[in-house]
């Protein structure tokens, strides 16, 4: 491991000097890519300066201890040394999570896709819920979001919503919310007081650059068509709608959000390049399938992953048996506790197979 960490500050100190360089400052592209690997790796080198340090300073306290001390002073190197030995393993812990190879779509963009499924009109309120929950909670984290489209239903839910958040490192924390969410409660339209049990299903995709995934202008078949309303009255009379097919895979967007043909495009392009990616990926890391769910389930979206249940306040994942009885809390965005345990989670799946 300390080899690894050796490797790695060497890299960075190299990565400073290369980022001097007039013809490196000069060179946008390599300018980007070298000052992200620098960002990507500075935590872990922090971290292991000061694993360094502290060990320099356990070394200087136990020659101490060696020393003819008054009982006094003794006293107090033999709470110093004991601090720096609980700090050692500390750091250690952190330095062995640094270590594990980073998911490269973490610090991504997100394209969230909600759609109700079984349960009718309860299961578009209960995607409208989560809609809302997530748009509160990427609030909180200080990132934007942004709706592409969004089908509702006269009750207010929705059958389909596909929005963006714009954030660092979004998602690395939304990737787990993949899925199937079932909610338990009764609905305002049951007069017998009868719990309904309805789904609704969660896509994350992350956001994907050209350079990523390569689509040709002549594999698209792009159709425009005036944007509706609710119950299919026009908004407007322009032909500023857009529907994008992808014709090799088959695979369709629709914008309808802004009133420009042109940034309605744009948007409907994010939501393409992102499916026809994740598509390939899939394909491509079939074998791997079952790796990828053995941690946290976030491969599979016909999974069941969460309960909503409203009559007991309860929220259960089911993939590593959390359940926190604050459900009121976590629709209104409060959702940290859920990711911080699939996160952590995750990374002990990982440290796991790291030691086999």
């Amino acid at each position: 491991m300390f080899d690894r960490l050796q490797a790695v500050e060497d890299r960075y100190d190299k990565l400073n000097e290369l980022l001097s360089d007039p013809s490196i400052v000069s060179d946008t592209n390599k300018l980007r890519d070298y000052s992200k690997e620098q960002s990507d790796i500075q935590e872990t080198v922090i971290t292991y300066r000061e694993y360094k340090e502290v060990k320099v300073q356990l070394a200087d306290a136990k020659e101490m201890l060696e020393e003819k001390l008054d009982p006094e002073m003794r006293e107090m190197v033999k709470e110093e040394y004991s601090e720096l030995e609980d700090r050692i393993e500390e750091l250690e812990a952190r330095l062995k999570i640094l270590l594990i190879p980073k998911d490269p779509n973490d610090d991504k963009n997100v394209i969230m896709e909600i759609r109700g499924a079984a349960g009718g009109d309860e299961a578009a309120l209960f995607a409208g819920d989560l809609y809302r929950m997530y748009s509160k909670f990427a609030e909180a984290q200080g990132w934007k979001t942004d709706v592409i489209e969004a089908s509702t239903t006269g009750v207010g839910g929705y059958k389909e919503i596909i929005f963006m958040i714009n954030g660092k490192g979004a998602y690395s924390k939304l990737k787990f919310e993949n899925g199937a969410h079932r909610v338990q409660r009764v609905p305002e339209t049951e007069s017998g007081g009868r719990i309904h049990t309805s789904t609704a299903t969660v896509a994350v995709l992350p956001e994907t650059e050209e350079v990523e995934v390569e689509i040709h202008e002549k594999d698209i078949r792009v159709d425009t068509f005036a944007s509706s309303g609710p119950g299919g009255q026009s908004v407007n009379t322009t032909m500023s709608a857009v529907r994008l097919t992808h014709l090799p895979t088959g695979t369709v967007v629709s914008c309808q959000d802004e009133k420009s043909q042109i940034k309605n495009k744009e948007k409907a392009m994010k939501v393409l390049r992102a499916r026809v990616y994740d598509k390939f990926q899939r394909e491509a890391q079939a074998e791997y399938d079952q790796q990828r769910k053995s941690a946290v389930g976030t491969g599979d979206r016909s999974e069941r992953i969460r309960t909503y249940n409203f009559p007991q306040n309860r929220v259960t994942d089911h993939r590593i048996g959390l359940t926190i009885q604050k459900l009121d809390q976590i629709l209104q965005g409060k959702v940290d506790d859920i990711i911080d345990a699939l996160i952590l989670e995750e990374q002990s799946s990982k440290l796991e197979s790291a030691e086999d």
